[in-house]
């Protein structure tokens, strides 16, 4: 613990309010709350921890914190804060889509469609479903039964949906608002929980059409009535309501937290929603976090009513989210919630192993690494690696991993633009000093250790670049390889001399890993790059292709092996003249294809 940490403590007051916990760069790693800011941030720097809440300890090297009147709001800045600094520490939640909804649209001719967007313009949306396949096949169905217009614009002639009596055509025929009106009232009581009543509407045309000996229409009502039963009634009935209601359940050990939610729509369960993560906080105001984060970061649909276990705080979950908040006591709401805990701490048992596994590769290979080569503990990792075949269309490449993890939203490509030839070295300082300029003006993290996918010269070429130009004391190591290109030996220091890593420990496997993401990444780069400019330098040498047909190629073919594979027809689909689509097959026959006639000596 430093001094200014010390002193910070013996200030601390005994009020609610927050708290911000920062690493050695400033970034923020951790955001928390407390009911007394001097008792729970004393807390982390006395007594004994877990692993991994002993590894937030290590990296803080300062905090600050906010008062606030009450816990409530403790809460509610909290979340603010995660959304506005995104710490590493707090609780990540695993998938930040938004469900689908079925919209009926309000325009003059209404359209049934599937969308992820709610929006105020009058139309009707339905849902949230559990995934885009069970919207996409009840929007299906509907699509069968109910003859509204398909198509994003009107076109000139009838369709086959109006040869199938599945659109009325409004595109030649006038239809008055109240047979829309009729269809939109009967698709709307259908997605609120009305299609019995569509199911048994159906079943009585189905009767009366074959009393008729309409056999052919009979058959159509049938389909109809399968396509719901398969579709609609295809899940058991959990609740008799038809209430919209998202049970809670949780468990935790060693640590960690598992939360269950089961997603309750139309009195059906429909689909469950399972995330764990570590604890840093007591149980109870652990799940207060995570309600905020379920339903303001992740998107989730407010329900009507959310069921939650007897010991979270009811009220301040009503307070936050705005919706009724039940903690049954018995009967079938009360058996749901007992089911929501008991999946909750069977997932937890089970996922134990694996977490134990994935630390193992990750944060404690990170950990392990940084100590054998004497630094801080490298949770951020920046790799470069070159490619070039005899110096032409030269790149670079950086990747990033983040505790252990690859972080491929940060991954960068670079294309050489200051050096000739097979200049390994300079492109090497170019690309270094492109990546730390940019860095520094905009404020971004800098790394805690640079990996280069190369020996000492490398090094010391980029050792150059950040020390003599920029003034950065970051670790830089370089991974050489053996005489099968595979990963070998980690350069470091000052002089540089080889640190001795396990050949099966994890931290050497990590660097395997790092080395070959990189090298993958780099080479798929240039391989883009290389296609693209042979085959726009093939078609400049072509009269008669401009850049409007050079564009129209590159879209249709996007290669020029798969240009030589095509035929005169397919050249002639796309509206390329005959006279040039006969050319451009000769001059592709007369020379060998980029794509599979180059030895590569990245």
């Amino acid at each position: 613990m430093n001094k200014t940490i010390k002193n910070k403590l013996m200030i601390l007051p005994d009020q609610p309010g927050c708290y911000l916990m920062k690493d050695r760069q400033g970034t923020i790693i951790y955001v928390g709350k407390a009911k007394v800011l001097k008792n729970r941030v004393r807390s982390y720097f006395t007594g004994s921890h877990d692993g991994k809440t002993l590894r937030l300890v290590n990296e803080i090297e300062d905090f600050e914190y906010i008062i606030t009147s009450s816990n409530i709001e403790a809460l509610i800045l909290e979340l603010n804060l995660i959304k506005k600094h995104d710490p590493k520490y707090n609780i990540m939640l695993k998938d930040d889509k938004s469900y689908p909804f079925i919209k009926l649209t309000a325009e003059k001719h209404p359209r049934l469609i599937t969308t992820r967007k709610v929006k105020k313009d009058k139309g009707k949306y339905f849902g949230p479903y559990p995934n885009v396949q069970a919207a996409n096949e009840t929007k299906k169905l509907l699509d069968r039964i109910y003859p509204l217009r398909k198509c994003n614009t009107l076109p000139d002639r009838v369709c086959l949906y109006y040869h199938l009596d599945q659109c009325l055509a409004p595109c030649v025929k006038d239809i008055g608002q109240e047979e829309y009106k009729k269809i939109v009232d009967e698709i709307t009581s259908f997605l609120n929980g009305g299609y019995k009543e569509i199911k048994k509407q159906l079943t009585e045309k189905m009767t009366a059409a074959a009393e008729e000996l309409d056999f052919e229409r009979a058959k159509e009502y049938r389909d109809q009535i399968v396509h719901i039963e398969a579709t609609m009634e295809k899940q058991k009935m959990t609740m008799t309501d038809l209430v919209d209601r998202d049970v809670f359940g949780y468990s935790y050990d060693k640590g960690w937290m598992c939360v269950q939610v089961f997603f309750i729509r139309q009195g059906k369960l429909i689909e469950r929603d399972v995330s764990m993560f570590p604890m840093y906080q007591e149980p109870e105001e652990e799940m207060l976090t995570f309600f905020g984060q379920f339903y303001e970061k992740e998107n989730h649909f407010k329900p009507k009513e959310i069921l939650l276990p007897d010991s979270i705080q009811g009220e301040m979950v009503e307070e936050l989210l705005d919706v009724k908040v039940l903690k049954p006591q018995r009967g079938q709401k009360k058996d749901l919630v007992l089911l929501a805990n008991k999946n909750a701490k069977n997932a937890l048992n089970e996922k134990f192993a694996l977490i134990d596994r994935d630390e193992d590769r990750t944060i404690k290979a990170v950990e392990n690494l940084g100590g054998q080569m004497g630094v801080y503990t490298p949770h951020r990792i920046e790799a470069f690696d070159n490619s070039n075949i005899q110096g032409t269309n030269p790149v670079s490449a950086m990747i990033v991993f983040i505790d252990g993890k690859p972080a491929k939203k940060e991954y960068r490509k670079y294309k050489i633009k200051t050096v000739e030839g097979p200049d390994d070295y300079n492109s090497m300082r170019e690309v270094v000093r492109r990546r730390y300029q940019r860095v520094l003006k905009e404020g971004l993290p800098l790394p805690d250790l640079i990996i280069i996918d190369g020996g000492k010269g490398h090094l010391e070429a980029v050792k150059e670049i950040l020390v003599d130009e920029l003034g950065l004391d970051i670790p830089v190591a370089g991974l050489v390889k053996d005489e099968k290109h595979r990963t070998s030996q980690l350069l470091f220091g000052n002089p540089l001399e080889i640190i001795p890593l396990a050949r099966n420990s994890q931290e050497f496997y990590l660097l395997q890993r790092i080395q070959d993401e990189v090298h993958r990444f780099a080479i798929t780069f240039h391989r883009q790059l290389r296609g693209k400019n042979a085959f726009q330098s093939l078609l400049d040498e072509i009269p008669g292709i401009g850049e409007k047909r050079r564009k129209l190629l590159l879209k249709t073919f996007g290669s020029v092996k798969k240009m030589k594979e095509a035929k005169m027809d397919e050249f002639r689909a796309i509206g390329i003249p005959a006279n040039i689509a006969e050319e451009l097959i000769v001059k592709l026959n007369e020379q060998n294809s980029p794509d599979t006639h180059v030895q590569e000596n990245e």
